[in-house]
């Protein structure tokens, strides 16, 4: 079957979004906003002074609260937040500051699944994408990382923790090793954190204790609170990049929109920061991915454990070869929308990725249509 151009998260939810069905391919919540941050919302709205351009690094009061509570223990200041257009204009200023800092072409790594801007960006920049693989007990070879960001020339470094696609929550110790290779070799980290309250057991641990100049975390409240289109996001860094990247964010986004940064505010401060809400995202998530990886194993899939995040990251049975005409013939067929492995890592044709962050119902009946399909 014929590839199509661009991102096949967007293709394959855009086939939903025109013809109905299960969109299990972007990940989109299928869960509702807290109901007392929407009644904060209707507050704000009424409010005739908020519907102006935000300050261009954020709301003082939300990059605050977002320096006291995203990384409990950290020495964070609001000086050490940016509030963005999303996690994603958050990853991109982070890249272009990076290369206005090297002046040249930058060499990137990612561990393989590779989420899809990790990948991307470097190609639309024209640089090149490394994708590092973990050996097959699911560690990584420290040595030959360090052998190959130094031999490849690697100047950024992508994590991502829990991973997207592949929920894997690396291990402190594993994080620790990455950061004193790329500090020992001039490299810089963007920490995806998008993820991070949404673990199933422990939380994974962020490098924030100190802001590190070589560190880049990025993170949005988009999958905290249900929220994917208010594009509310931020990133943390060490404060002597903090007002360089601004600059750049003055020509890119701008601004994230002032109400639903005053909205998103107003609630952290009165609910201890979303905590129950986020308690009760983790549960349901957790229940979705035992629903849904318990029914694929039965139909011979291969599933690994994950730790959180939102998808099943999940291997074909034998019959099936070609991840892409799976996904598409699963949408014609069925009307269950899934995203081709393929689109994270060249070596994943005969994956699959599904979102599994809605309710128990919806779950159940894509799990349904599944088994219909390899039927």
């Amino acid at each position: 079957m014929k590839k199509v151009p661009g991102s096949l998260i967007s293709y394959m939810s855009n086939l939903v979004k025109s013809n109905g069905g299960i969109n299990c391919a972007q990940g989109i919540p299928g869960f509702a906003p807290p109901d007392e941050l929407l009644e904060e919302l209707e507050k704000i709205v009424a409010n005739k002074k908020c519907h102006q351009y935000a300050p261009g690094q954020g709301l003082g009061e939300l990059r605050e609260i977002i320096s006291q509570n995203f990384s409990p223990g950290a020495n964070l200041k609001r000086e050490n937040v940016l509030i963005t257009n999303g996690a994603t204009e958050a990853i991109s200023l982070i890249y272009l500051y990076i290369k206005s800092i090297v002046k040249t072409g930058i060499n990137v790594l990612g561990f393989d699944p590779a989420y899809e801007s990790h990948s991307n960006l470097p190609n639309i920049h024209g640089d090149k994408f490394i994708n590092f693989t973990a050996e097959k007990t699911g560690c990584y070879n420290f040595e030959l990382l360090e052998r190959t960001i130094r031999s490849k020339k690697i100047r950024a470094v992508f994590l991502c923790s829990p991973g997207n696609p592949y929920g894997k929550i690396m291990s402190k110790k594993e994080i620790e090793n990455i950061v004193n290779i790329c500090k020992k070799n001039n490299c810089f980290i963007i920490f995806d954190a998008v993820y991070s309250d949404l673990y199933f057991d422990a939380p994974p641990f962020i490098p924030l204790l100190e802001p590190d100049k070589n560190i880049f975390v990025v993170s949005a409240f988009s999958k905290m609170l249900s929220v994917t289109g208010w594009r509310v996001g931020y990133l943390v860094a060490h404060t002597s990049h903090i007002s360089k990247i601004s600059d750049i964010h003055d020509y890119t986004g701008l601004s994230s929109p002032s109400v639903l940064q005053h909205a998103v505010f107003q609630y952290l401060s009165k609910h201890c920061y979303g905590s129950g809400y986020v308690k009760f995202l983790r549960k349901k998530i957790r229940t979705s991915f035992n629903l849904m990886s318990e029914q694929l194993v039965k139909l011979n899939f291969f599933v690994p454990d994950i730790n959180g995040g939102y998808f099943i990251w999940a291997k074909l049975p034998s019959q099936f070869d070609n991840g892409f005409d799976f996904a598409v013939n699963l949408y014609n067929d069925q009307k269950v929308a899934t995203v081709p492995g393929i689109h994270f890592s060249k070596k994943s044709s005969e994956w699959i990725r599904i979102n599994i962050a809605k309710p128990e119902t919806e779950i159940t009946e894509a799990a349904k249509r599944i088994k219909n399909f390899i039927s």
